[in-house]
């Protein structure tokens, strides 16, 4: 993350995103109405590829590539084998919607994971850093993988961020506010 000034001299907090070029790999239709693309970004050495992944990389005539991912295309879209994404294609677009790998902390507890305040300290109480259950089971249930309270916090996906930036030349897109991923390494 950074910082940036706008048009009207305040400073926004943004992150910087690397994205692209990739390059698709595959080219997969279901059926008339689902198609989607497989694309694949950044660098890796040869020797490290398997030789299944190698032949797919041969198959499509592009170099390898060390992550991929599927994207669905619209009715209207069309990409061929081989070509090339960069960041331009988000030239008309005004918000974003990002996904990502936060770090994985585990087993959490409420606290570091809800930021719950947790119980009394003292006077013999065995309440410290457990969830107080809001209400009782038998009058509503309490869905699994969430907490009691906050039912409505996911990790990993961020909606609407706003597009602050793009630089086609280095293919960044600078996006307002924080996106869910580990500090990336230079």
């Amino acid at each position: 993350m950074t910082q940036v000034w706008s048009e009207d001299d305040r400073l926004l907090p943004v992150t910087v995103i690397e994205a692209g070029p990739c390059v698709v790999t595959q080219v997969k239709t279901r059926s008339a109405t689902v198609r989607a693309v497989q694309i694949g970004f950044g660098f890796i050495k040869e020797a490290k590829v398997n030789k299944p992944m190698a032949g797919h990389f041969a198959k499509a005539k592009v170099e390898a590539k060390k992550y991929l991912a599927e994207i669905r295309l619209g009715a209207d879209d069309n990409m061929k084998l081989g070509q090339t994404i960069g960041v331009d294609v988000f030239e008309g677009a005004k918000q974003v919607h990002v996904s990502g790998v936060s770090k994985g902390k585990g087993f959490a507890g409420v606290m570091k994971r809800y930021n719950f305040k947790g119980g009394p300290g003292g006077h013999g109480s065995h309440f410290h850093r457990a969830l107080v259950p809001s209400v009782s089971g038998a009058t509503r249930p309490v869905f699994k993988g969430s907490s009691s309270l906050v039912i409505w916090l996911r990790d990993g996906h961020v909606k609407n961020l706003d597009i602050v930036k793009i630089d086609v030349e280095q293919n960044l897109l600078l996006v307002k506010g924080a996106v869910p991923a580990p500090r990336a390494r230079c």
